[in-house]
């Protein structure tokens, strides 16, 4: 088709696009907006807004028509959490699944202690930023609405370390997390981590906490340990952590009230305990993760926290050996909190169990809604859900949710973190 096509915006898709009737993808556009472009397959490119929604704001980053981090700026903050929670009652009712929906909780902007960014040589020195959209061109970020001010500080010295570190045929990967001592950085997809750079790379001892290239700590200066209730843990570098803390206290808040008075509680996919240890106030807590350097992480901040329950943790595969109905068998509670993929297997032995509470934390509303109709169709009831929106401006959905049998009654009040 040549010439322009102009069509009408019936919903948000998955990644944040506008979709019309075809299907056509139209980046950047709302609901019930008239756009007209040209249209490529089953995209429209050169888009313009002819009829806008009321619920279209301006963008509050002049770096978002070009950088690929956010891709919801354009919406408002009502029409994003509406959409967010749409996109789960949607996953659930494709299983014929309700639910009730606690009010989303969204974390305040530039609050992301935990990104990736990515740094490339050019002839004239180093780029650092994000990827635009659906490129690899990288756009360098002189100010984000997202991350915490203390990753931005650290920008000019990536573009140093890239300068030092990286080739033209290559991407680096930098890996930032701040902790209450400093930033870690963990660098991936650089050079060989020779001679030259063992020399050059402690000079930025005043920048980072700790600094690892390819798996390979170059130097702590502070150990950059985060607080799990009450313990001080140390994660690996480069490794999983909530995206804000203030998302985390909300999680473990929702967790709180799933287990309700649990005295005994398996913790799945565990981490580095951030469930694990907050809830080792009032439980005995059994903390199962399949990274053994994380378990190691979280037995050593174990090792100095005080006026802890009992803490046992375990390296195990949860998806080649989930815990069996035996195992479970002592549990009064279970948090679960797989990767996107969610966790069948382990879900499938839970409900042959029949623990009696369980808590679920999710980044994939679709895979939640399938283990939860495990669970459901088990015998158990799906309580409530809450959205947990710690990547602001951005498709992505977490969520935490409440599940118990039938004989259980579900907390009648919301605890605090």
């Amino acid at each position: 088709m040549t010439g322009p096509f102009e069509t009408t915006i019936d919903r948000l898709g998955h990644k944040g696009d506008g979709v019309a009737a075809g299907p056509i993808f139209v980046p950047m556009a709302l609901p019930g907006e008239t756009v007209s472009g040209q249209l490529q397959g089953d995209r429209l490119d050169d888009v313009r807004i002819v009829t806008p929604s009321s619920d279209r704001v301006s963008a509050p980053c002049h770096h978002y028509r070009s950088c690929g981090g956010c891709s919801l700026q354009h919406a408002s903050d009502g029409l994003v959490a509406y959409w967010k929670q749409e996109v789960v009652t949607s996953a659930l009712a494709a299983h014929g699944l309700t639910a009730e929906m606690r009010p989303i909780h969204t974390s305040p902007p530039r609050t992301r202690r935990r990104a990736t960014l990515a740094g490339t040589r050019t002839k004239k020195g180093a780029l650092v930023g994000f990827h635009a959209r659906r490129s690899d061109t990288i756009v360098p970020i002189r100010d984000c609405l997202i991350l915490h001010p203390d990753l931005m500080q650290v920008l000019p010295t990536l573009e140093e370390i890239t300068r030092l570190g990286g080739s033209r045929s290559a991407t680096l990967s930098f890996t930032l997390t701040r902790s209450d001592v400093g930033i870690d950085c963990a660098v991936a997809g650089g050079k060989p981590l020779d001679e030259a750079l063992r020399m050059g790379l402690p000079k930025y001892t005043d920048r980072f906490a700790r600094l690892s290239w390819d798996h390979e700590t170059v130097f702590t200066v502070s150990a950059p340990s985060q607080r799990f209730g009450a313990a001080h843990v140390t994660p690996p570098p480069g490794a999983f952590l909530q995206a804000t803390e203030d998302g985390e206290a909300a999680l473990c808040a929702a967790i709180k009230d799933a287990v309700g008075q649990a005295n005994n509680i398996a913790d799945l996919f565990a981490g580095c305990g951030t469930f694990s240890l907050p809830l080792a106030a009032n439980a005995a807590v059994h903390a199962v993760e399949g990274e053994a350097d994380m378990i190691a992480a979280l037995d050593h901040g174990l090792r100095h926290a005080t006026g802890l329950k009992q803490v046992t943790t375990e390296t195990r595969d949860l998806f080649r050996r989930p815990l069996l109905p035996d195992e479970l068998a002592r549990f009064d509670a279970v948090v679960i909190d797989p990767p996107r993929a969610g966790a069948e297997a382990q879900v499938a032995e839970i409900a042959r169990a029949q623990v009696p509470r369980i808590a679920m934390v999710s980044c994939n509303p679709v895979t939640f809604a399938r283990d939860a109709k495990l669970l459901t169709d088990a015998g158990y009831r799906l309580n409530w859900v809450q959205v947990v929106d710690q990547f602001r401006w951005s498709p992505h959905v977490e969520l935490a949710a409440s599940l118990t049998l039938p004989h259980i009654e579900p907390e009648p009040t919301k605890r605090r973190a």
